[in-house]
């Protein structure tokens, strides 16, 4: 009986520095995990001009009941969405990290994409949600009629943030500034 010997696997663009252990998506893997990864971030940049319709519409609305009503619009629907969305984006980051020749921190734009997209998703928990409890209460009682003051005027920044932050994140994607992230002298060097 002949024994085959192993062909070396082929080194493609794919493989291509690919370190032993570390797993590949294959093609069609790989293109769903990004149709879902651009689709998240879509639904996130989506939640994000809506809660500045609802900011502007709660600041400049028309009536009282208007302005209750899109404060309450906020604080019911918008934080578990945005989080969501900005997770599916980050979880689908990683795999396509993980799974493609652009590796987590091989290269500057991946890398800040990843540390904006945790820095966003942690200001979403610690200072946007907290939050929403008083600014429901506020657009409940702007529409009885009976205003209290509440500290709505900060609403302005999460949407002027996180708009700012994911056009950026959207720039690095497409133009893939910067070249790949130096190594350490121990880990061996790398040319940028």
């Amino acid at each position: 009986m002949a024994v085959r010997e192993a062909k070396p696997e082929r080194v493609t663009r794919e493989t291509a520095g690919r370190a032993d252990g570390w797993f590949r998506l294959g093609r069609r893997w790989r293109k769903a995990v990004l149709v879902t990864h651009i689709v998240s971030a879509g639904a996130w940049i989506g939640i994000d001009v809506m809660v500045a319709v609802l900011v502007l519409t709660g600041r400049f609305g028309s009536s009282d009941e208007v302005r209750g009503l899109a404060y309450e619009a906020l604080a019911t629907f918008v934080v578990w969405p945005m989080l969501v969305s900005g997770l599916l984006t980050l979880t689908t980051g990683l795999i396509l990290g993980l799974g493609t020749r652009w590796g987590l921190v091989r290269y500057w734009w991946v890398g800040i994409k990843l540390v904006l997209n945790l820095v966003l998703c942690t200001l979403i928990l610690v200072a946007l949600r907290p939050g929403m409890d008083e600014i429901g209460a506020y657009g409940r009682d702007l529409v009885n009629g009976a205003p209290e003051p509440a500290g709505v005027s900060d609403l302005f920044f999460p949407p002027a943030v996180s708009l700012t932050t994911l056009a950026l994140a959207t720039v690095l994607a497409v133009a893939k500034p910067w070249g790949r992230i130096r190594r350490t002298a121990g880990t061996g060097s790398t040319r940028s």
